[in-house]
């Protein structure tokens, strides 16, 4: 009998994925590690991912948007008991697919990650409204001082300024941590999420309030929500046209969820006034995209928002590491993204235990 196979379908570097995979072949599992050029944009994988995937008992890897996770590969292992994510996101493995097929999918919602998203959001909203590259390039032309680089103040005074509107879509992890970074400015807090416990919306501060009213209100608009059917293009022209015209725009989520057509034209035809965005719908953003010839605008970053130095993807490695040893061990893992799966896991492979044969044994 052939020792339990764990398909690595998108490896980080060697740096940092460590001692991880020795550790899990001395183990006796079988591995089957993949090529980090297939998380390139533009490189065709499918068919060497289809043979390396071939019996495969678990898959584990990083972000792979280039070659997902489809119905179609998973479908090539029977007996394929969990994806495991060393990153948060998920929008590059078809969990729909996985749930009915009776598969766990666990994520890496490492705070180093999601933490280092709501500092860049603030990082963004303070570039927009300060004009920060504004007056860097004011000054650097020779100018001093000028009206058109005045900043935004945006929290309220005691001598009655009452402060920006911000519009926070999505009240979870990154979220909730925006509107924590946010306190001491003492803005007014807005949030629309409507899968999270009222509790939430008062413990960080927010009201509670409809996308609609939101987008009205708001004099930033920041978007935290996952990649879903019901989030794609939650942006669009019209309810773009439901802002303030001195209303500013933040994308740190997905770039489906922003019409980008319809979020450009906005911005030329001063609908809002500005926006930033770290990721788009597709990537890396076409050299033709209408977004890249709309100067201070558009704030532009290469979906790297979440990227620090000292970033969790060592901790995410760690859990789909643990959390594959878990599933193999017929245990529940941690981090399960589509906890609804369990009870068909549970019938399938809970307390089956695959056997292993240490590779120096």
């Amino acid at each position: 009998m052939a020792n339990p196979k764990i398909f690595v379908f998108a490896p980080d570097t060697p740096k940092r994925a460590g001692d991880t995979y020795p550790k899990l072949e001395e183990a006796g599992y079988e591995l089957a590690v993949g090529d980090q050029e297939w998380r390139k944009p533009g490189v065709d994988a499918i068919a060497q991912m289809r043979g390396m995937a071939q019996g495969a008992d678990a898959f584990m890897g990083t972000s792979t948007r280039g070659n997902p996770i489809t119905r179609e590969l998973m479908e090539i292992s029977p007996n394929l008991r969990i994806v495991s994510k060393y990153s948060i996101g998920v929008d590059d493995i078809d969990v729909e697919a996985a749930t009915e097929l009776g598969i766990i999918v666990t994520h890496g919602p490492t705070e180093a990650n999601w933490g280092g998203v709501a500092e860049g959001t603030i990082g963004m909203i303070l570039a927009l409204l300060k004009k920060t590259r504004e007056r860097d390039e004011y000054i650097k032309q020779g100018n001093w001082r000028d009206a058109n680089i005045q900043g935004t103040y945006l929290g309220q005074r005691q001598d009655g300024h009452e402060g920006v509107t911000i519009g926070i879509v999505g009240l979870g992890r990154i979220g909730r941590r925006v509107c924590d970074l946010l306190a001491p400015w003492r803005v007014r807090l807005l949030a629309y999420d409507p899968f999270v416990k009222k509790a939430d919306f008062n413990i960080h501060n927010a009201k509670e309030t409809d996308f609609e009213t939101l987008l009205k209100q708001s004099d930033v608009v920041s978007m935290h929500v996952l990649h879903t059917k019901e989030s794609h293009h939650m942006i669009n022209a019209e309810t773009l046209a439901l802002m303030k015209p001195s209303a500013v725009f933040i994308n740190t989520a997905r770039g489906s969820v922003v019409d980008e057509k319809a979020l450009a034209e906005a911005l030329r035809n001063n609908v809002i006034s500005a926006a930033a965005l770290d990721v788009f719908e597709d990537e890396p953003i076409a050299d033709n995209s209408p977004l890249r010839d709309l100067g201070h605008k558009v704030l532009l970053s290469p979906h790297a928002v979440q990227h620090n130095v000292e970033p969790g993807i060592r901790a995410g490695l760690g859990w789909a590491r643990d959390g594959v040893m878990k599933a193999l061990a017929g245990e529940v893992p941690d981090h399960i993204y589509n906890p609804e799966v369990l009870p068909r896991w549970r019938e399938r492979f809970e307390g089956k235990k695959l056997p292993l044969w240490p590779a120096n044994g």
